[in-house]
């Protein structure tokens, strides 16, 4: 009964693994995820298992929330194609507002000409390409489905959102 310390402690295990898997942004579940390996390793240490302690906390942890947060980072991008595209334009605003509510950020890329930019559309560089014409007003070119049923969802006024064909026609 001397090591009646340890019970809490083997507690907070399943308490932070539940509150890992009930986080809706990915990034404080990734802060969940290190304290769920922290107390696993704390865990290990405390049973007298301080190699497996040891490789919990620097692979099991370490290692695997590095990678996860590149990951995160790299995916929760939205990248608009255009041709000298102002950085201040009015309709990226509610379109970054849209994006925030799922944890993503915009990026604009602008291209020299209109061909660098649709090459670049059916490559896969960029997830959607955003035009700005005199008589048709602004057209936003999107190529993921689901970027697509956000925006549309958004109802973003003054734009008008096209889901392209994956065979690339529309460009």
């Amino acid at each position: 009964m001397d090591e009646f310390y340890i019970v809490p402690i083997v507690f907070l295990l399943p308490l932070s693994a539940v509150m890992v898997v009930m986080q809706t942004n990915p990034y404080t579940a990734l802060v969940m995820r290190g304290i769920l390996g922290a107390v696993s390793a704390l865990v290990y240490a405390l049973l007298g298992a301080a190699d497996v302690s040891l490789t919990d906390a620097l692979v099991g942890t370490m290692l695997s929330i590095t990678l996860y947060a590149i990951a995160v980072r790299s995916s929760l991008s939205m990248r608009i194609g255009a041709i000298k595209l102002d950085k201040n334009d009015p309709l990226l605003v509610p379109i970054a507002k849209s994006l925030s509510k799922y944890f993503m950020r915009l990026e604009i890329v602008e291209f020299p000409d209109g061909d660098h930019l649709n090459s670049a559309l059916e490559k896969g560089e960029i997830h959607c390409k955003f035009d700005r014409h005199e008589t048709e007003g602004c057209k936003l070119l999107i190529r993921v489905p689901r970027l697509y049923e956000i925006l549309t969802a958004a109802g973003i006024p003054n734009l008008s959102i096209v889901l392209l064909e994956k065979t690339g026609a529309g460009l």
